[in-house]
């Protein structure tokens, strides 16, 4: 289906014609009639299928069609990260650059002086974290009781860090008459259990299963000693000549190591996590995207919201504690048709994780060493014979030093260290 076929408004579409917008893609053909349509939504949708413009378009179309100017926030989209908040909030005012609607984001790490200003100015959509949004609730900066429409992206993401609370918090300032719309990469009983108290009579949509993940998307995974990964990843991008590679590691603590030894590998490198000040992260990523850096090392979360079409290589240092994470990772390359790389490094105390992951993508990845890098057998077999206890899920998100856990609130933490 084409977008000249969905019916848009002509200043959208005028958008859509500028940016070479002409197939839609498949959650973009089911999710916007059915939004346009006043049905709330639950949607899975992997990551790089143009899920933004799936709620953006429906939700700018329908603010301007009922051609509200008193500037109250009619639409309100939730997310998990301040990198996400602000790609979002990107595709909202490049696809509504012909309309006269105000988008603002709110998210944490940066002023909330300037925020402030922007939301007293007269703003239709809001785009913001949890933490960020119930800051200014709380001081009454702002209200929600004219929202028409809430969009939560990445809910599975938001659950699985903890701000289930917050959220709830949010959802007792806004208006029951609303439409709401659920975006997620992964449909789990939480999610179902979540959307419950949140959606009614939602239309689900549903277009990446199992079985086609990443299929424009080599996966090979290297066995190889944790202590001899390093050399490894350099030696790859070093003899390959590889420019631009996203590599991903579970802690922070991790991504500046790795990042740090591998400059003295001659190959330019910086790495990108929640301590960070939020200007150190644009810088990074910024200096990524325009190859003033040949890699960058990042965490989970703060990889959420990093959108380059022609990244072509990924590297998991560490495989995630979070099975459905792998599937985020792999999914920054190969976008928008473009073929891609994943490298996964596995050490042999990461088997129970690899089998985690072969699980959620229903498909065996085929183990295999690299000459020169082969694992010492002899340390697998001392380390069975300790009788160490592999970690189970819970285990392994409680020590999470990350804070990436569903656990932060156990261990004290307030809402504005979470965001």
């Amino acid at each position: 289906m084409k977008f000249t076929d969905i019916t848009l408004n002509n200043k959208l579409q005028k958008s859509l014609k500028e940016l070479e917008y002409h197939q839609a893609t498949q959650i973009q053909q089911q999710a916007i009639p059915l939004i346009l349509a006043d049905n709330d939504v639950m949607a899975r949708a992997k990551t790089g299928t143009g899920k933004t413009a799936a709620f953006a378009l429906p939700i700018l179309n329908k603010l301007i069609e009922n051609d509200a100017k008193a500037r109250f926030i009619s639409a309100l989209v939730l997310a998990p990260t301040r990198e996400l908040v602000q790609q979002i909030y990107s595709s909202f005012t490049t696809y509504g650059k012909y309309t006269d609607l105000k988008t603002a984001a709110v998210f944490g790490g940066v002023s909330i002086k300037t925020q402030i200003r922007n939301i007293e100015q007269g703003i239709d959509i809001l785009i913001a974290t949890p933490g960020r949004l119930l800051d200014l609730l709380s001081n009454n900066h702002l209200s929600l009781q004219d929202i028409t429409v809430l969009t939560l992206d990445e809910a599975d993401r938001m659950l699985d860090l903890g701000f289930k609370a917050e959220l709830d918090q949010i959802f007792e300032c806004l208006p029951t008459k609303r439409q709401t719309l659920l975006f997620s990469a992964t449909f789990d009983d939480a999610i179902y259990k979540f959307s419950k108290s949140l959606l009614h009579n939602a239309k689900t949509v549903t277009v990446d299963e199992k079985n086609e993940l990443a299929e424009n998307v080599e996966q090979i995974v290297y066995t190889v000693d944790a202590d001899r990964k390093r050399e490894l990843v350099s030696y790859l991008i070093g003899s390959k000549n590889w420019q631009q590679v996203l590599i991903f590691t579970r802690t922070k603590k991790m991504a500046d190591a790795l990042a740090k030894e591998m400059c003295k590998d001659g190959i330019k490198t910086q790495s990108l996590h929640g301590d960070k000040s939020q200007g150190a992260r644009d810088k990074a990523l910024s200096d990524f995207k325009v190859g003033k850096v040949r890699a960058l090392v990042a965490t989970d979360v703060a990889a959420r919201g990093i959108d380059i079409v022609d990244l072509a290589y990924v590297i998991n240092y560490e495989l995630p504690y979070i099975a459905e994470d792998y599937i985020h990772r792999i999914g920054r390359t190969g976008r928008a048709g473009n073929s891609g790389l994943a490298i996964s490094l596995l050490s042999p105390d990461e088997e129970w994780l690899l089998a985690a992951i072969e699980k959620v993508i229903d498909s065996r990845l085929l183990q295999q060493w690299l000459p020169g890098y082969e694992p010492d057998l002899t340390k697998a077999v001392k380390s069975n014979k300790s009788g160490d206890k592999q970690k189970t899920r819970k285990e392994a998100l409680s020590n999470n030093k990350d804070g990436n856990t569903v656990n932060k609130r156990r261990r004290g933490q307030s809402s504005k260290q979470r965001r």
